[in-house]
């Protein structure tokens, strides 16, 4: 039985995560759902036009269907004004990926006044269309059925739907069958989505958010949201919470989390990739990937444990939520950083450039963990104002006492090996430098609660856009400049 005084606490966390804009208005969630029925319409257009270019009969055109499947947090109904959406297109047999997808597709939507910037991701695990459509974030995979006709509510869980399909739809398929697996083990998904809107939140907050980087993806968060409502099911939201940080701060890794009881786990294979093992919903014998690091293990664990401490008092009605979601100080937490600089001379290249070194981060991290640095990787993207080339920056914090006699150069020129190595364009510019935290740019060195504040006390009048992802160059916000530096603040 909920007490009253869990009922109010988990009222005053909705009350904050709704005025911090971490969950999305009614206004929002309608112009999200049309940007789908939308597409939805696009797509049928396509797929006719796609079977009329395959000559096939007339009554086989009319009835040409495709269809769109919600996957990621999207698909599991976690979002707010600033998140993207993960959808997948589902074509029938006679679609294919690299002419009608990457090609007639790609040339609909960027012909589209809707559309404002497109870009083709064909090097990732599951190949992308990335693109804004009425502003809102766009990551459209593809996959193709054995079918001539894909019906809107087409069950992928059937195994003759998906009988004789290629590897890459396979992949594809594969976020959706993790969606619904997660509400399906679930016992309650409303507290599930919310329990889970607070852990993205603090993990965005707290920097342990991004996969690339390191840190957890939306998959972990929300396989690690699903297993404490799956053992707390009688729980409130606060008391989710609580749970949460406690189990997880404590947690003996490299033990798995498994969600699917009963599931039959293989032995764990060395390095790093598994040093929180999360076991894959979809997959009972497999993992969720990772990119995690022994630098970015050791951040996560420290803020479980941060987290912990600050939500053991979450009952007590002076308990102040904004605390837990407090914007991680980069500034204060080392001495010296790492800058990551990448630049190229055409401001056209600078996305393709951003997207392929950030694919590959992970091996920057462990060549100078190698040479004994263990960082912080702060994923967000900075502008350098005083470099004459569109660049983007990152500040990564040096863990004190590690990696005092780093040379930046040893771990760049390997790297910049391994990038070389099948990049379809021009290869961009790359430099690693050490800096103090006082070389840090004003702005980096101010708490995001701060940062609006800080915007009227100076004569920071200049804007920005702001090309967040960068595959492509979303322009997503704007961003306040100190005549050097830029920085846009998202949640």
């Amino acid at each position: 039985m909920v007490s009253q005084i869990e009922l109010e606490r988990s009222s005053s966390l909705q009350t904050f995560l709704s005025e911090e804009g971490l969950v999305a208005s009614p206004e929002e969630e309608l112009r999200m759902r049309n940007v789908i029925d939308k597409l939805k319409e696009i797509l049928m257009i396509w797929i006719k036009r796609v079977a009329y270019q395959r000559r096939l009969p007339l009554n086989q055109i009319k009835a040409a269907s495709a269809t769109l499947l919600l996957y990621g947090l999207y698909g599991l109904g976690v979002y707010n004004v600033e998140s993207d959406i993960d959808v997948l297109c589902v074509a029938p047999c006679f679609a294919s990926m690299t002419e009608d997808f990457f090609i007639v597709l790609y040339n609909m939507l960027a012909g589209r006044p809707e559309v404002s910037v497109i870009h083709c991701v064909k090097d990732a695990k599951v190949p992308l269309l990335q693109f804004t459509f009425e502003g809102i974030l766009i990551d459209l995979a593809f996959a193709k059925l054995p079918v001539t006709v894909v019906p809107e509510n087409v069950d992928i869980s059937n195994p003759s739907s998906i009988e004789d399909i290629d590897e890459t739809s396979w992949k594809s398929l594969s976020g959706v069958w993790v969606k619904n697996s997660i509400l399906q083990l679930v016992p309650d998904v409303k507290i599930f989505r919310e329990q889970l809107c607070c852990v993205k939140s603090w993990a965005k907050r707290r920097g342990v958010y991004g996969d690339l980087f390191g840190f957890f993806g939306d998959i972990h968060l929300a396989v690690l949201a699903a297993f404490i409502c799956q053992k707390n099911p009688s729980a409130s939201l606060v008391d989710l919470v609580s749970i949460f940080f406690k189990t997880f701060a404590f947690w003996p890794w490299p033990e798995p989390v498994v969600l699917q009881e009963g599931a039959t786990l293989p032995p764990l294979p060395p390095g790093t990739r598994t040093l929180m093992p999360i076991q894959l919903p979809s997959s009972p014998n497999e993992y969720c990937r990772s990119n995690m690091t022994t630098s970015t293990f050791n951040k996560i664990r420290a803020e479980f444990r941060r987290g912990y401490r600050q939500t053991q008092d979450a009952l007590k009605p002076q308990f102040e939520w904004r605390n837990l979601f407090e914007s991680f100080p980069y500034s204060k937490s080392c001495l010296r950083f790492v800058k990551v600089c990448l630049s190229t001379y055409n401001k056209d290249e600078l996305g393709m450039w951003v997207h392929w070194v950030k694919s590959r981060i992970r091996c920057l991290l462990l060549k100078l963990e190698e040479l004994q640095a263990l960082c912080d990787p702060n994923p967000t993207e900075y502008i350098d104002l005083s470099i004459p080339v569109p660049n983007v920056v990152f500040y990564w914090g040096l863990v004190p006492g590690r990696g005092n006699n780093l040379n930046p150069n040893a771990a760049r020129e390997e790297f910049m090996k391994n990038l070389s190595i099948g990049y379809q364009g021009n290869l961009g510019r790359m430099t690693l430098t050490i800096i103090q935290a006082s070389q840090l740019p004003n702005i980096l060195q101010l708490a995001d609660a701060h940062i609006k504040a800080y915007l009227r006390l100076t004569n920071l009048k200049q804007m920005i856009p702001v090309y967040s992802k960068h595959s492509p160059s979303y322009v997503v916000g704007y961003l306040a400049t100190d005549g050097n530096h830029a920085i846009g603040w998202m949640d």
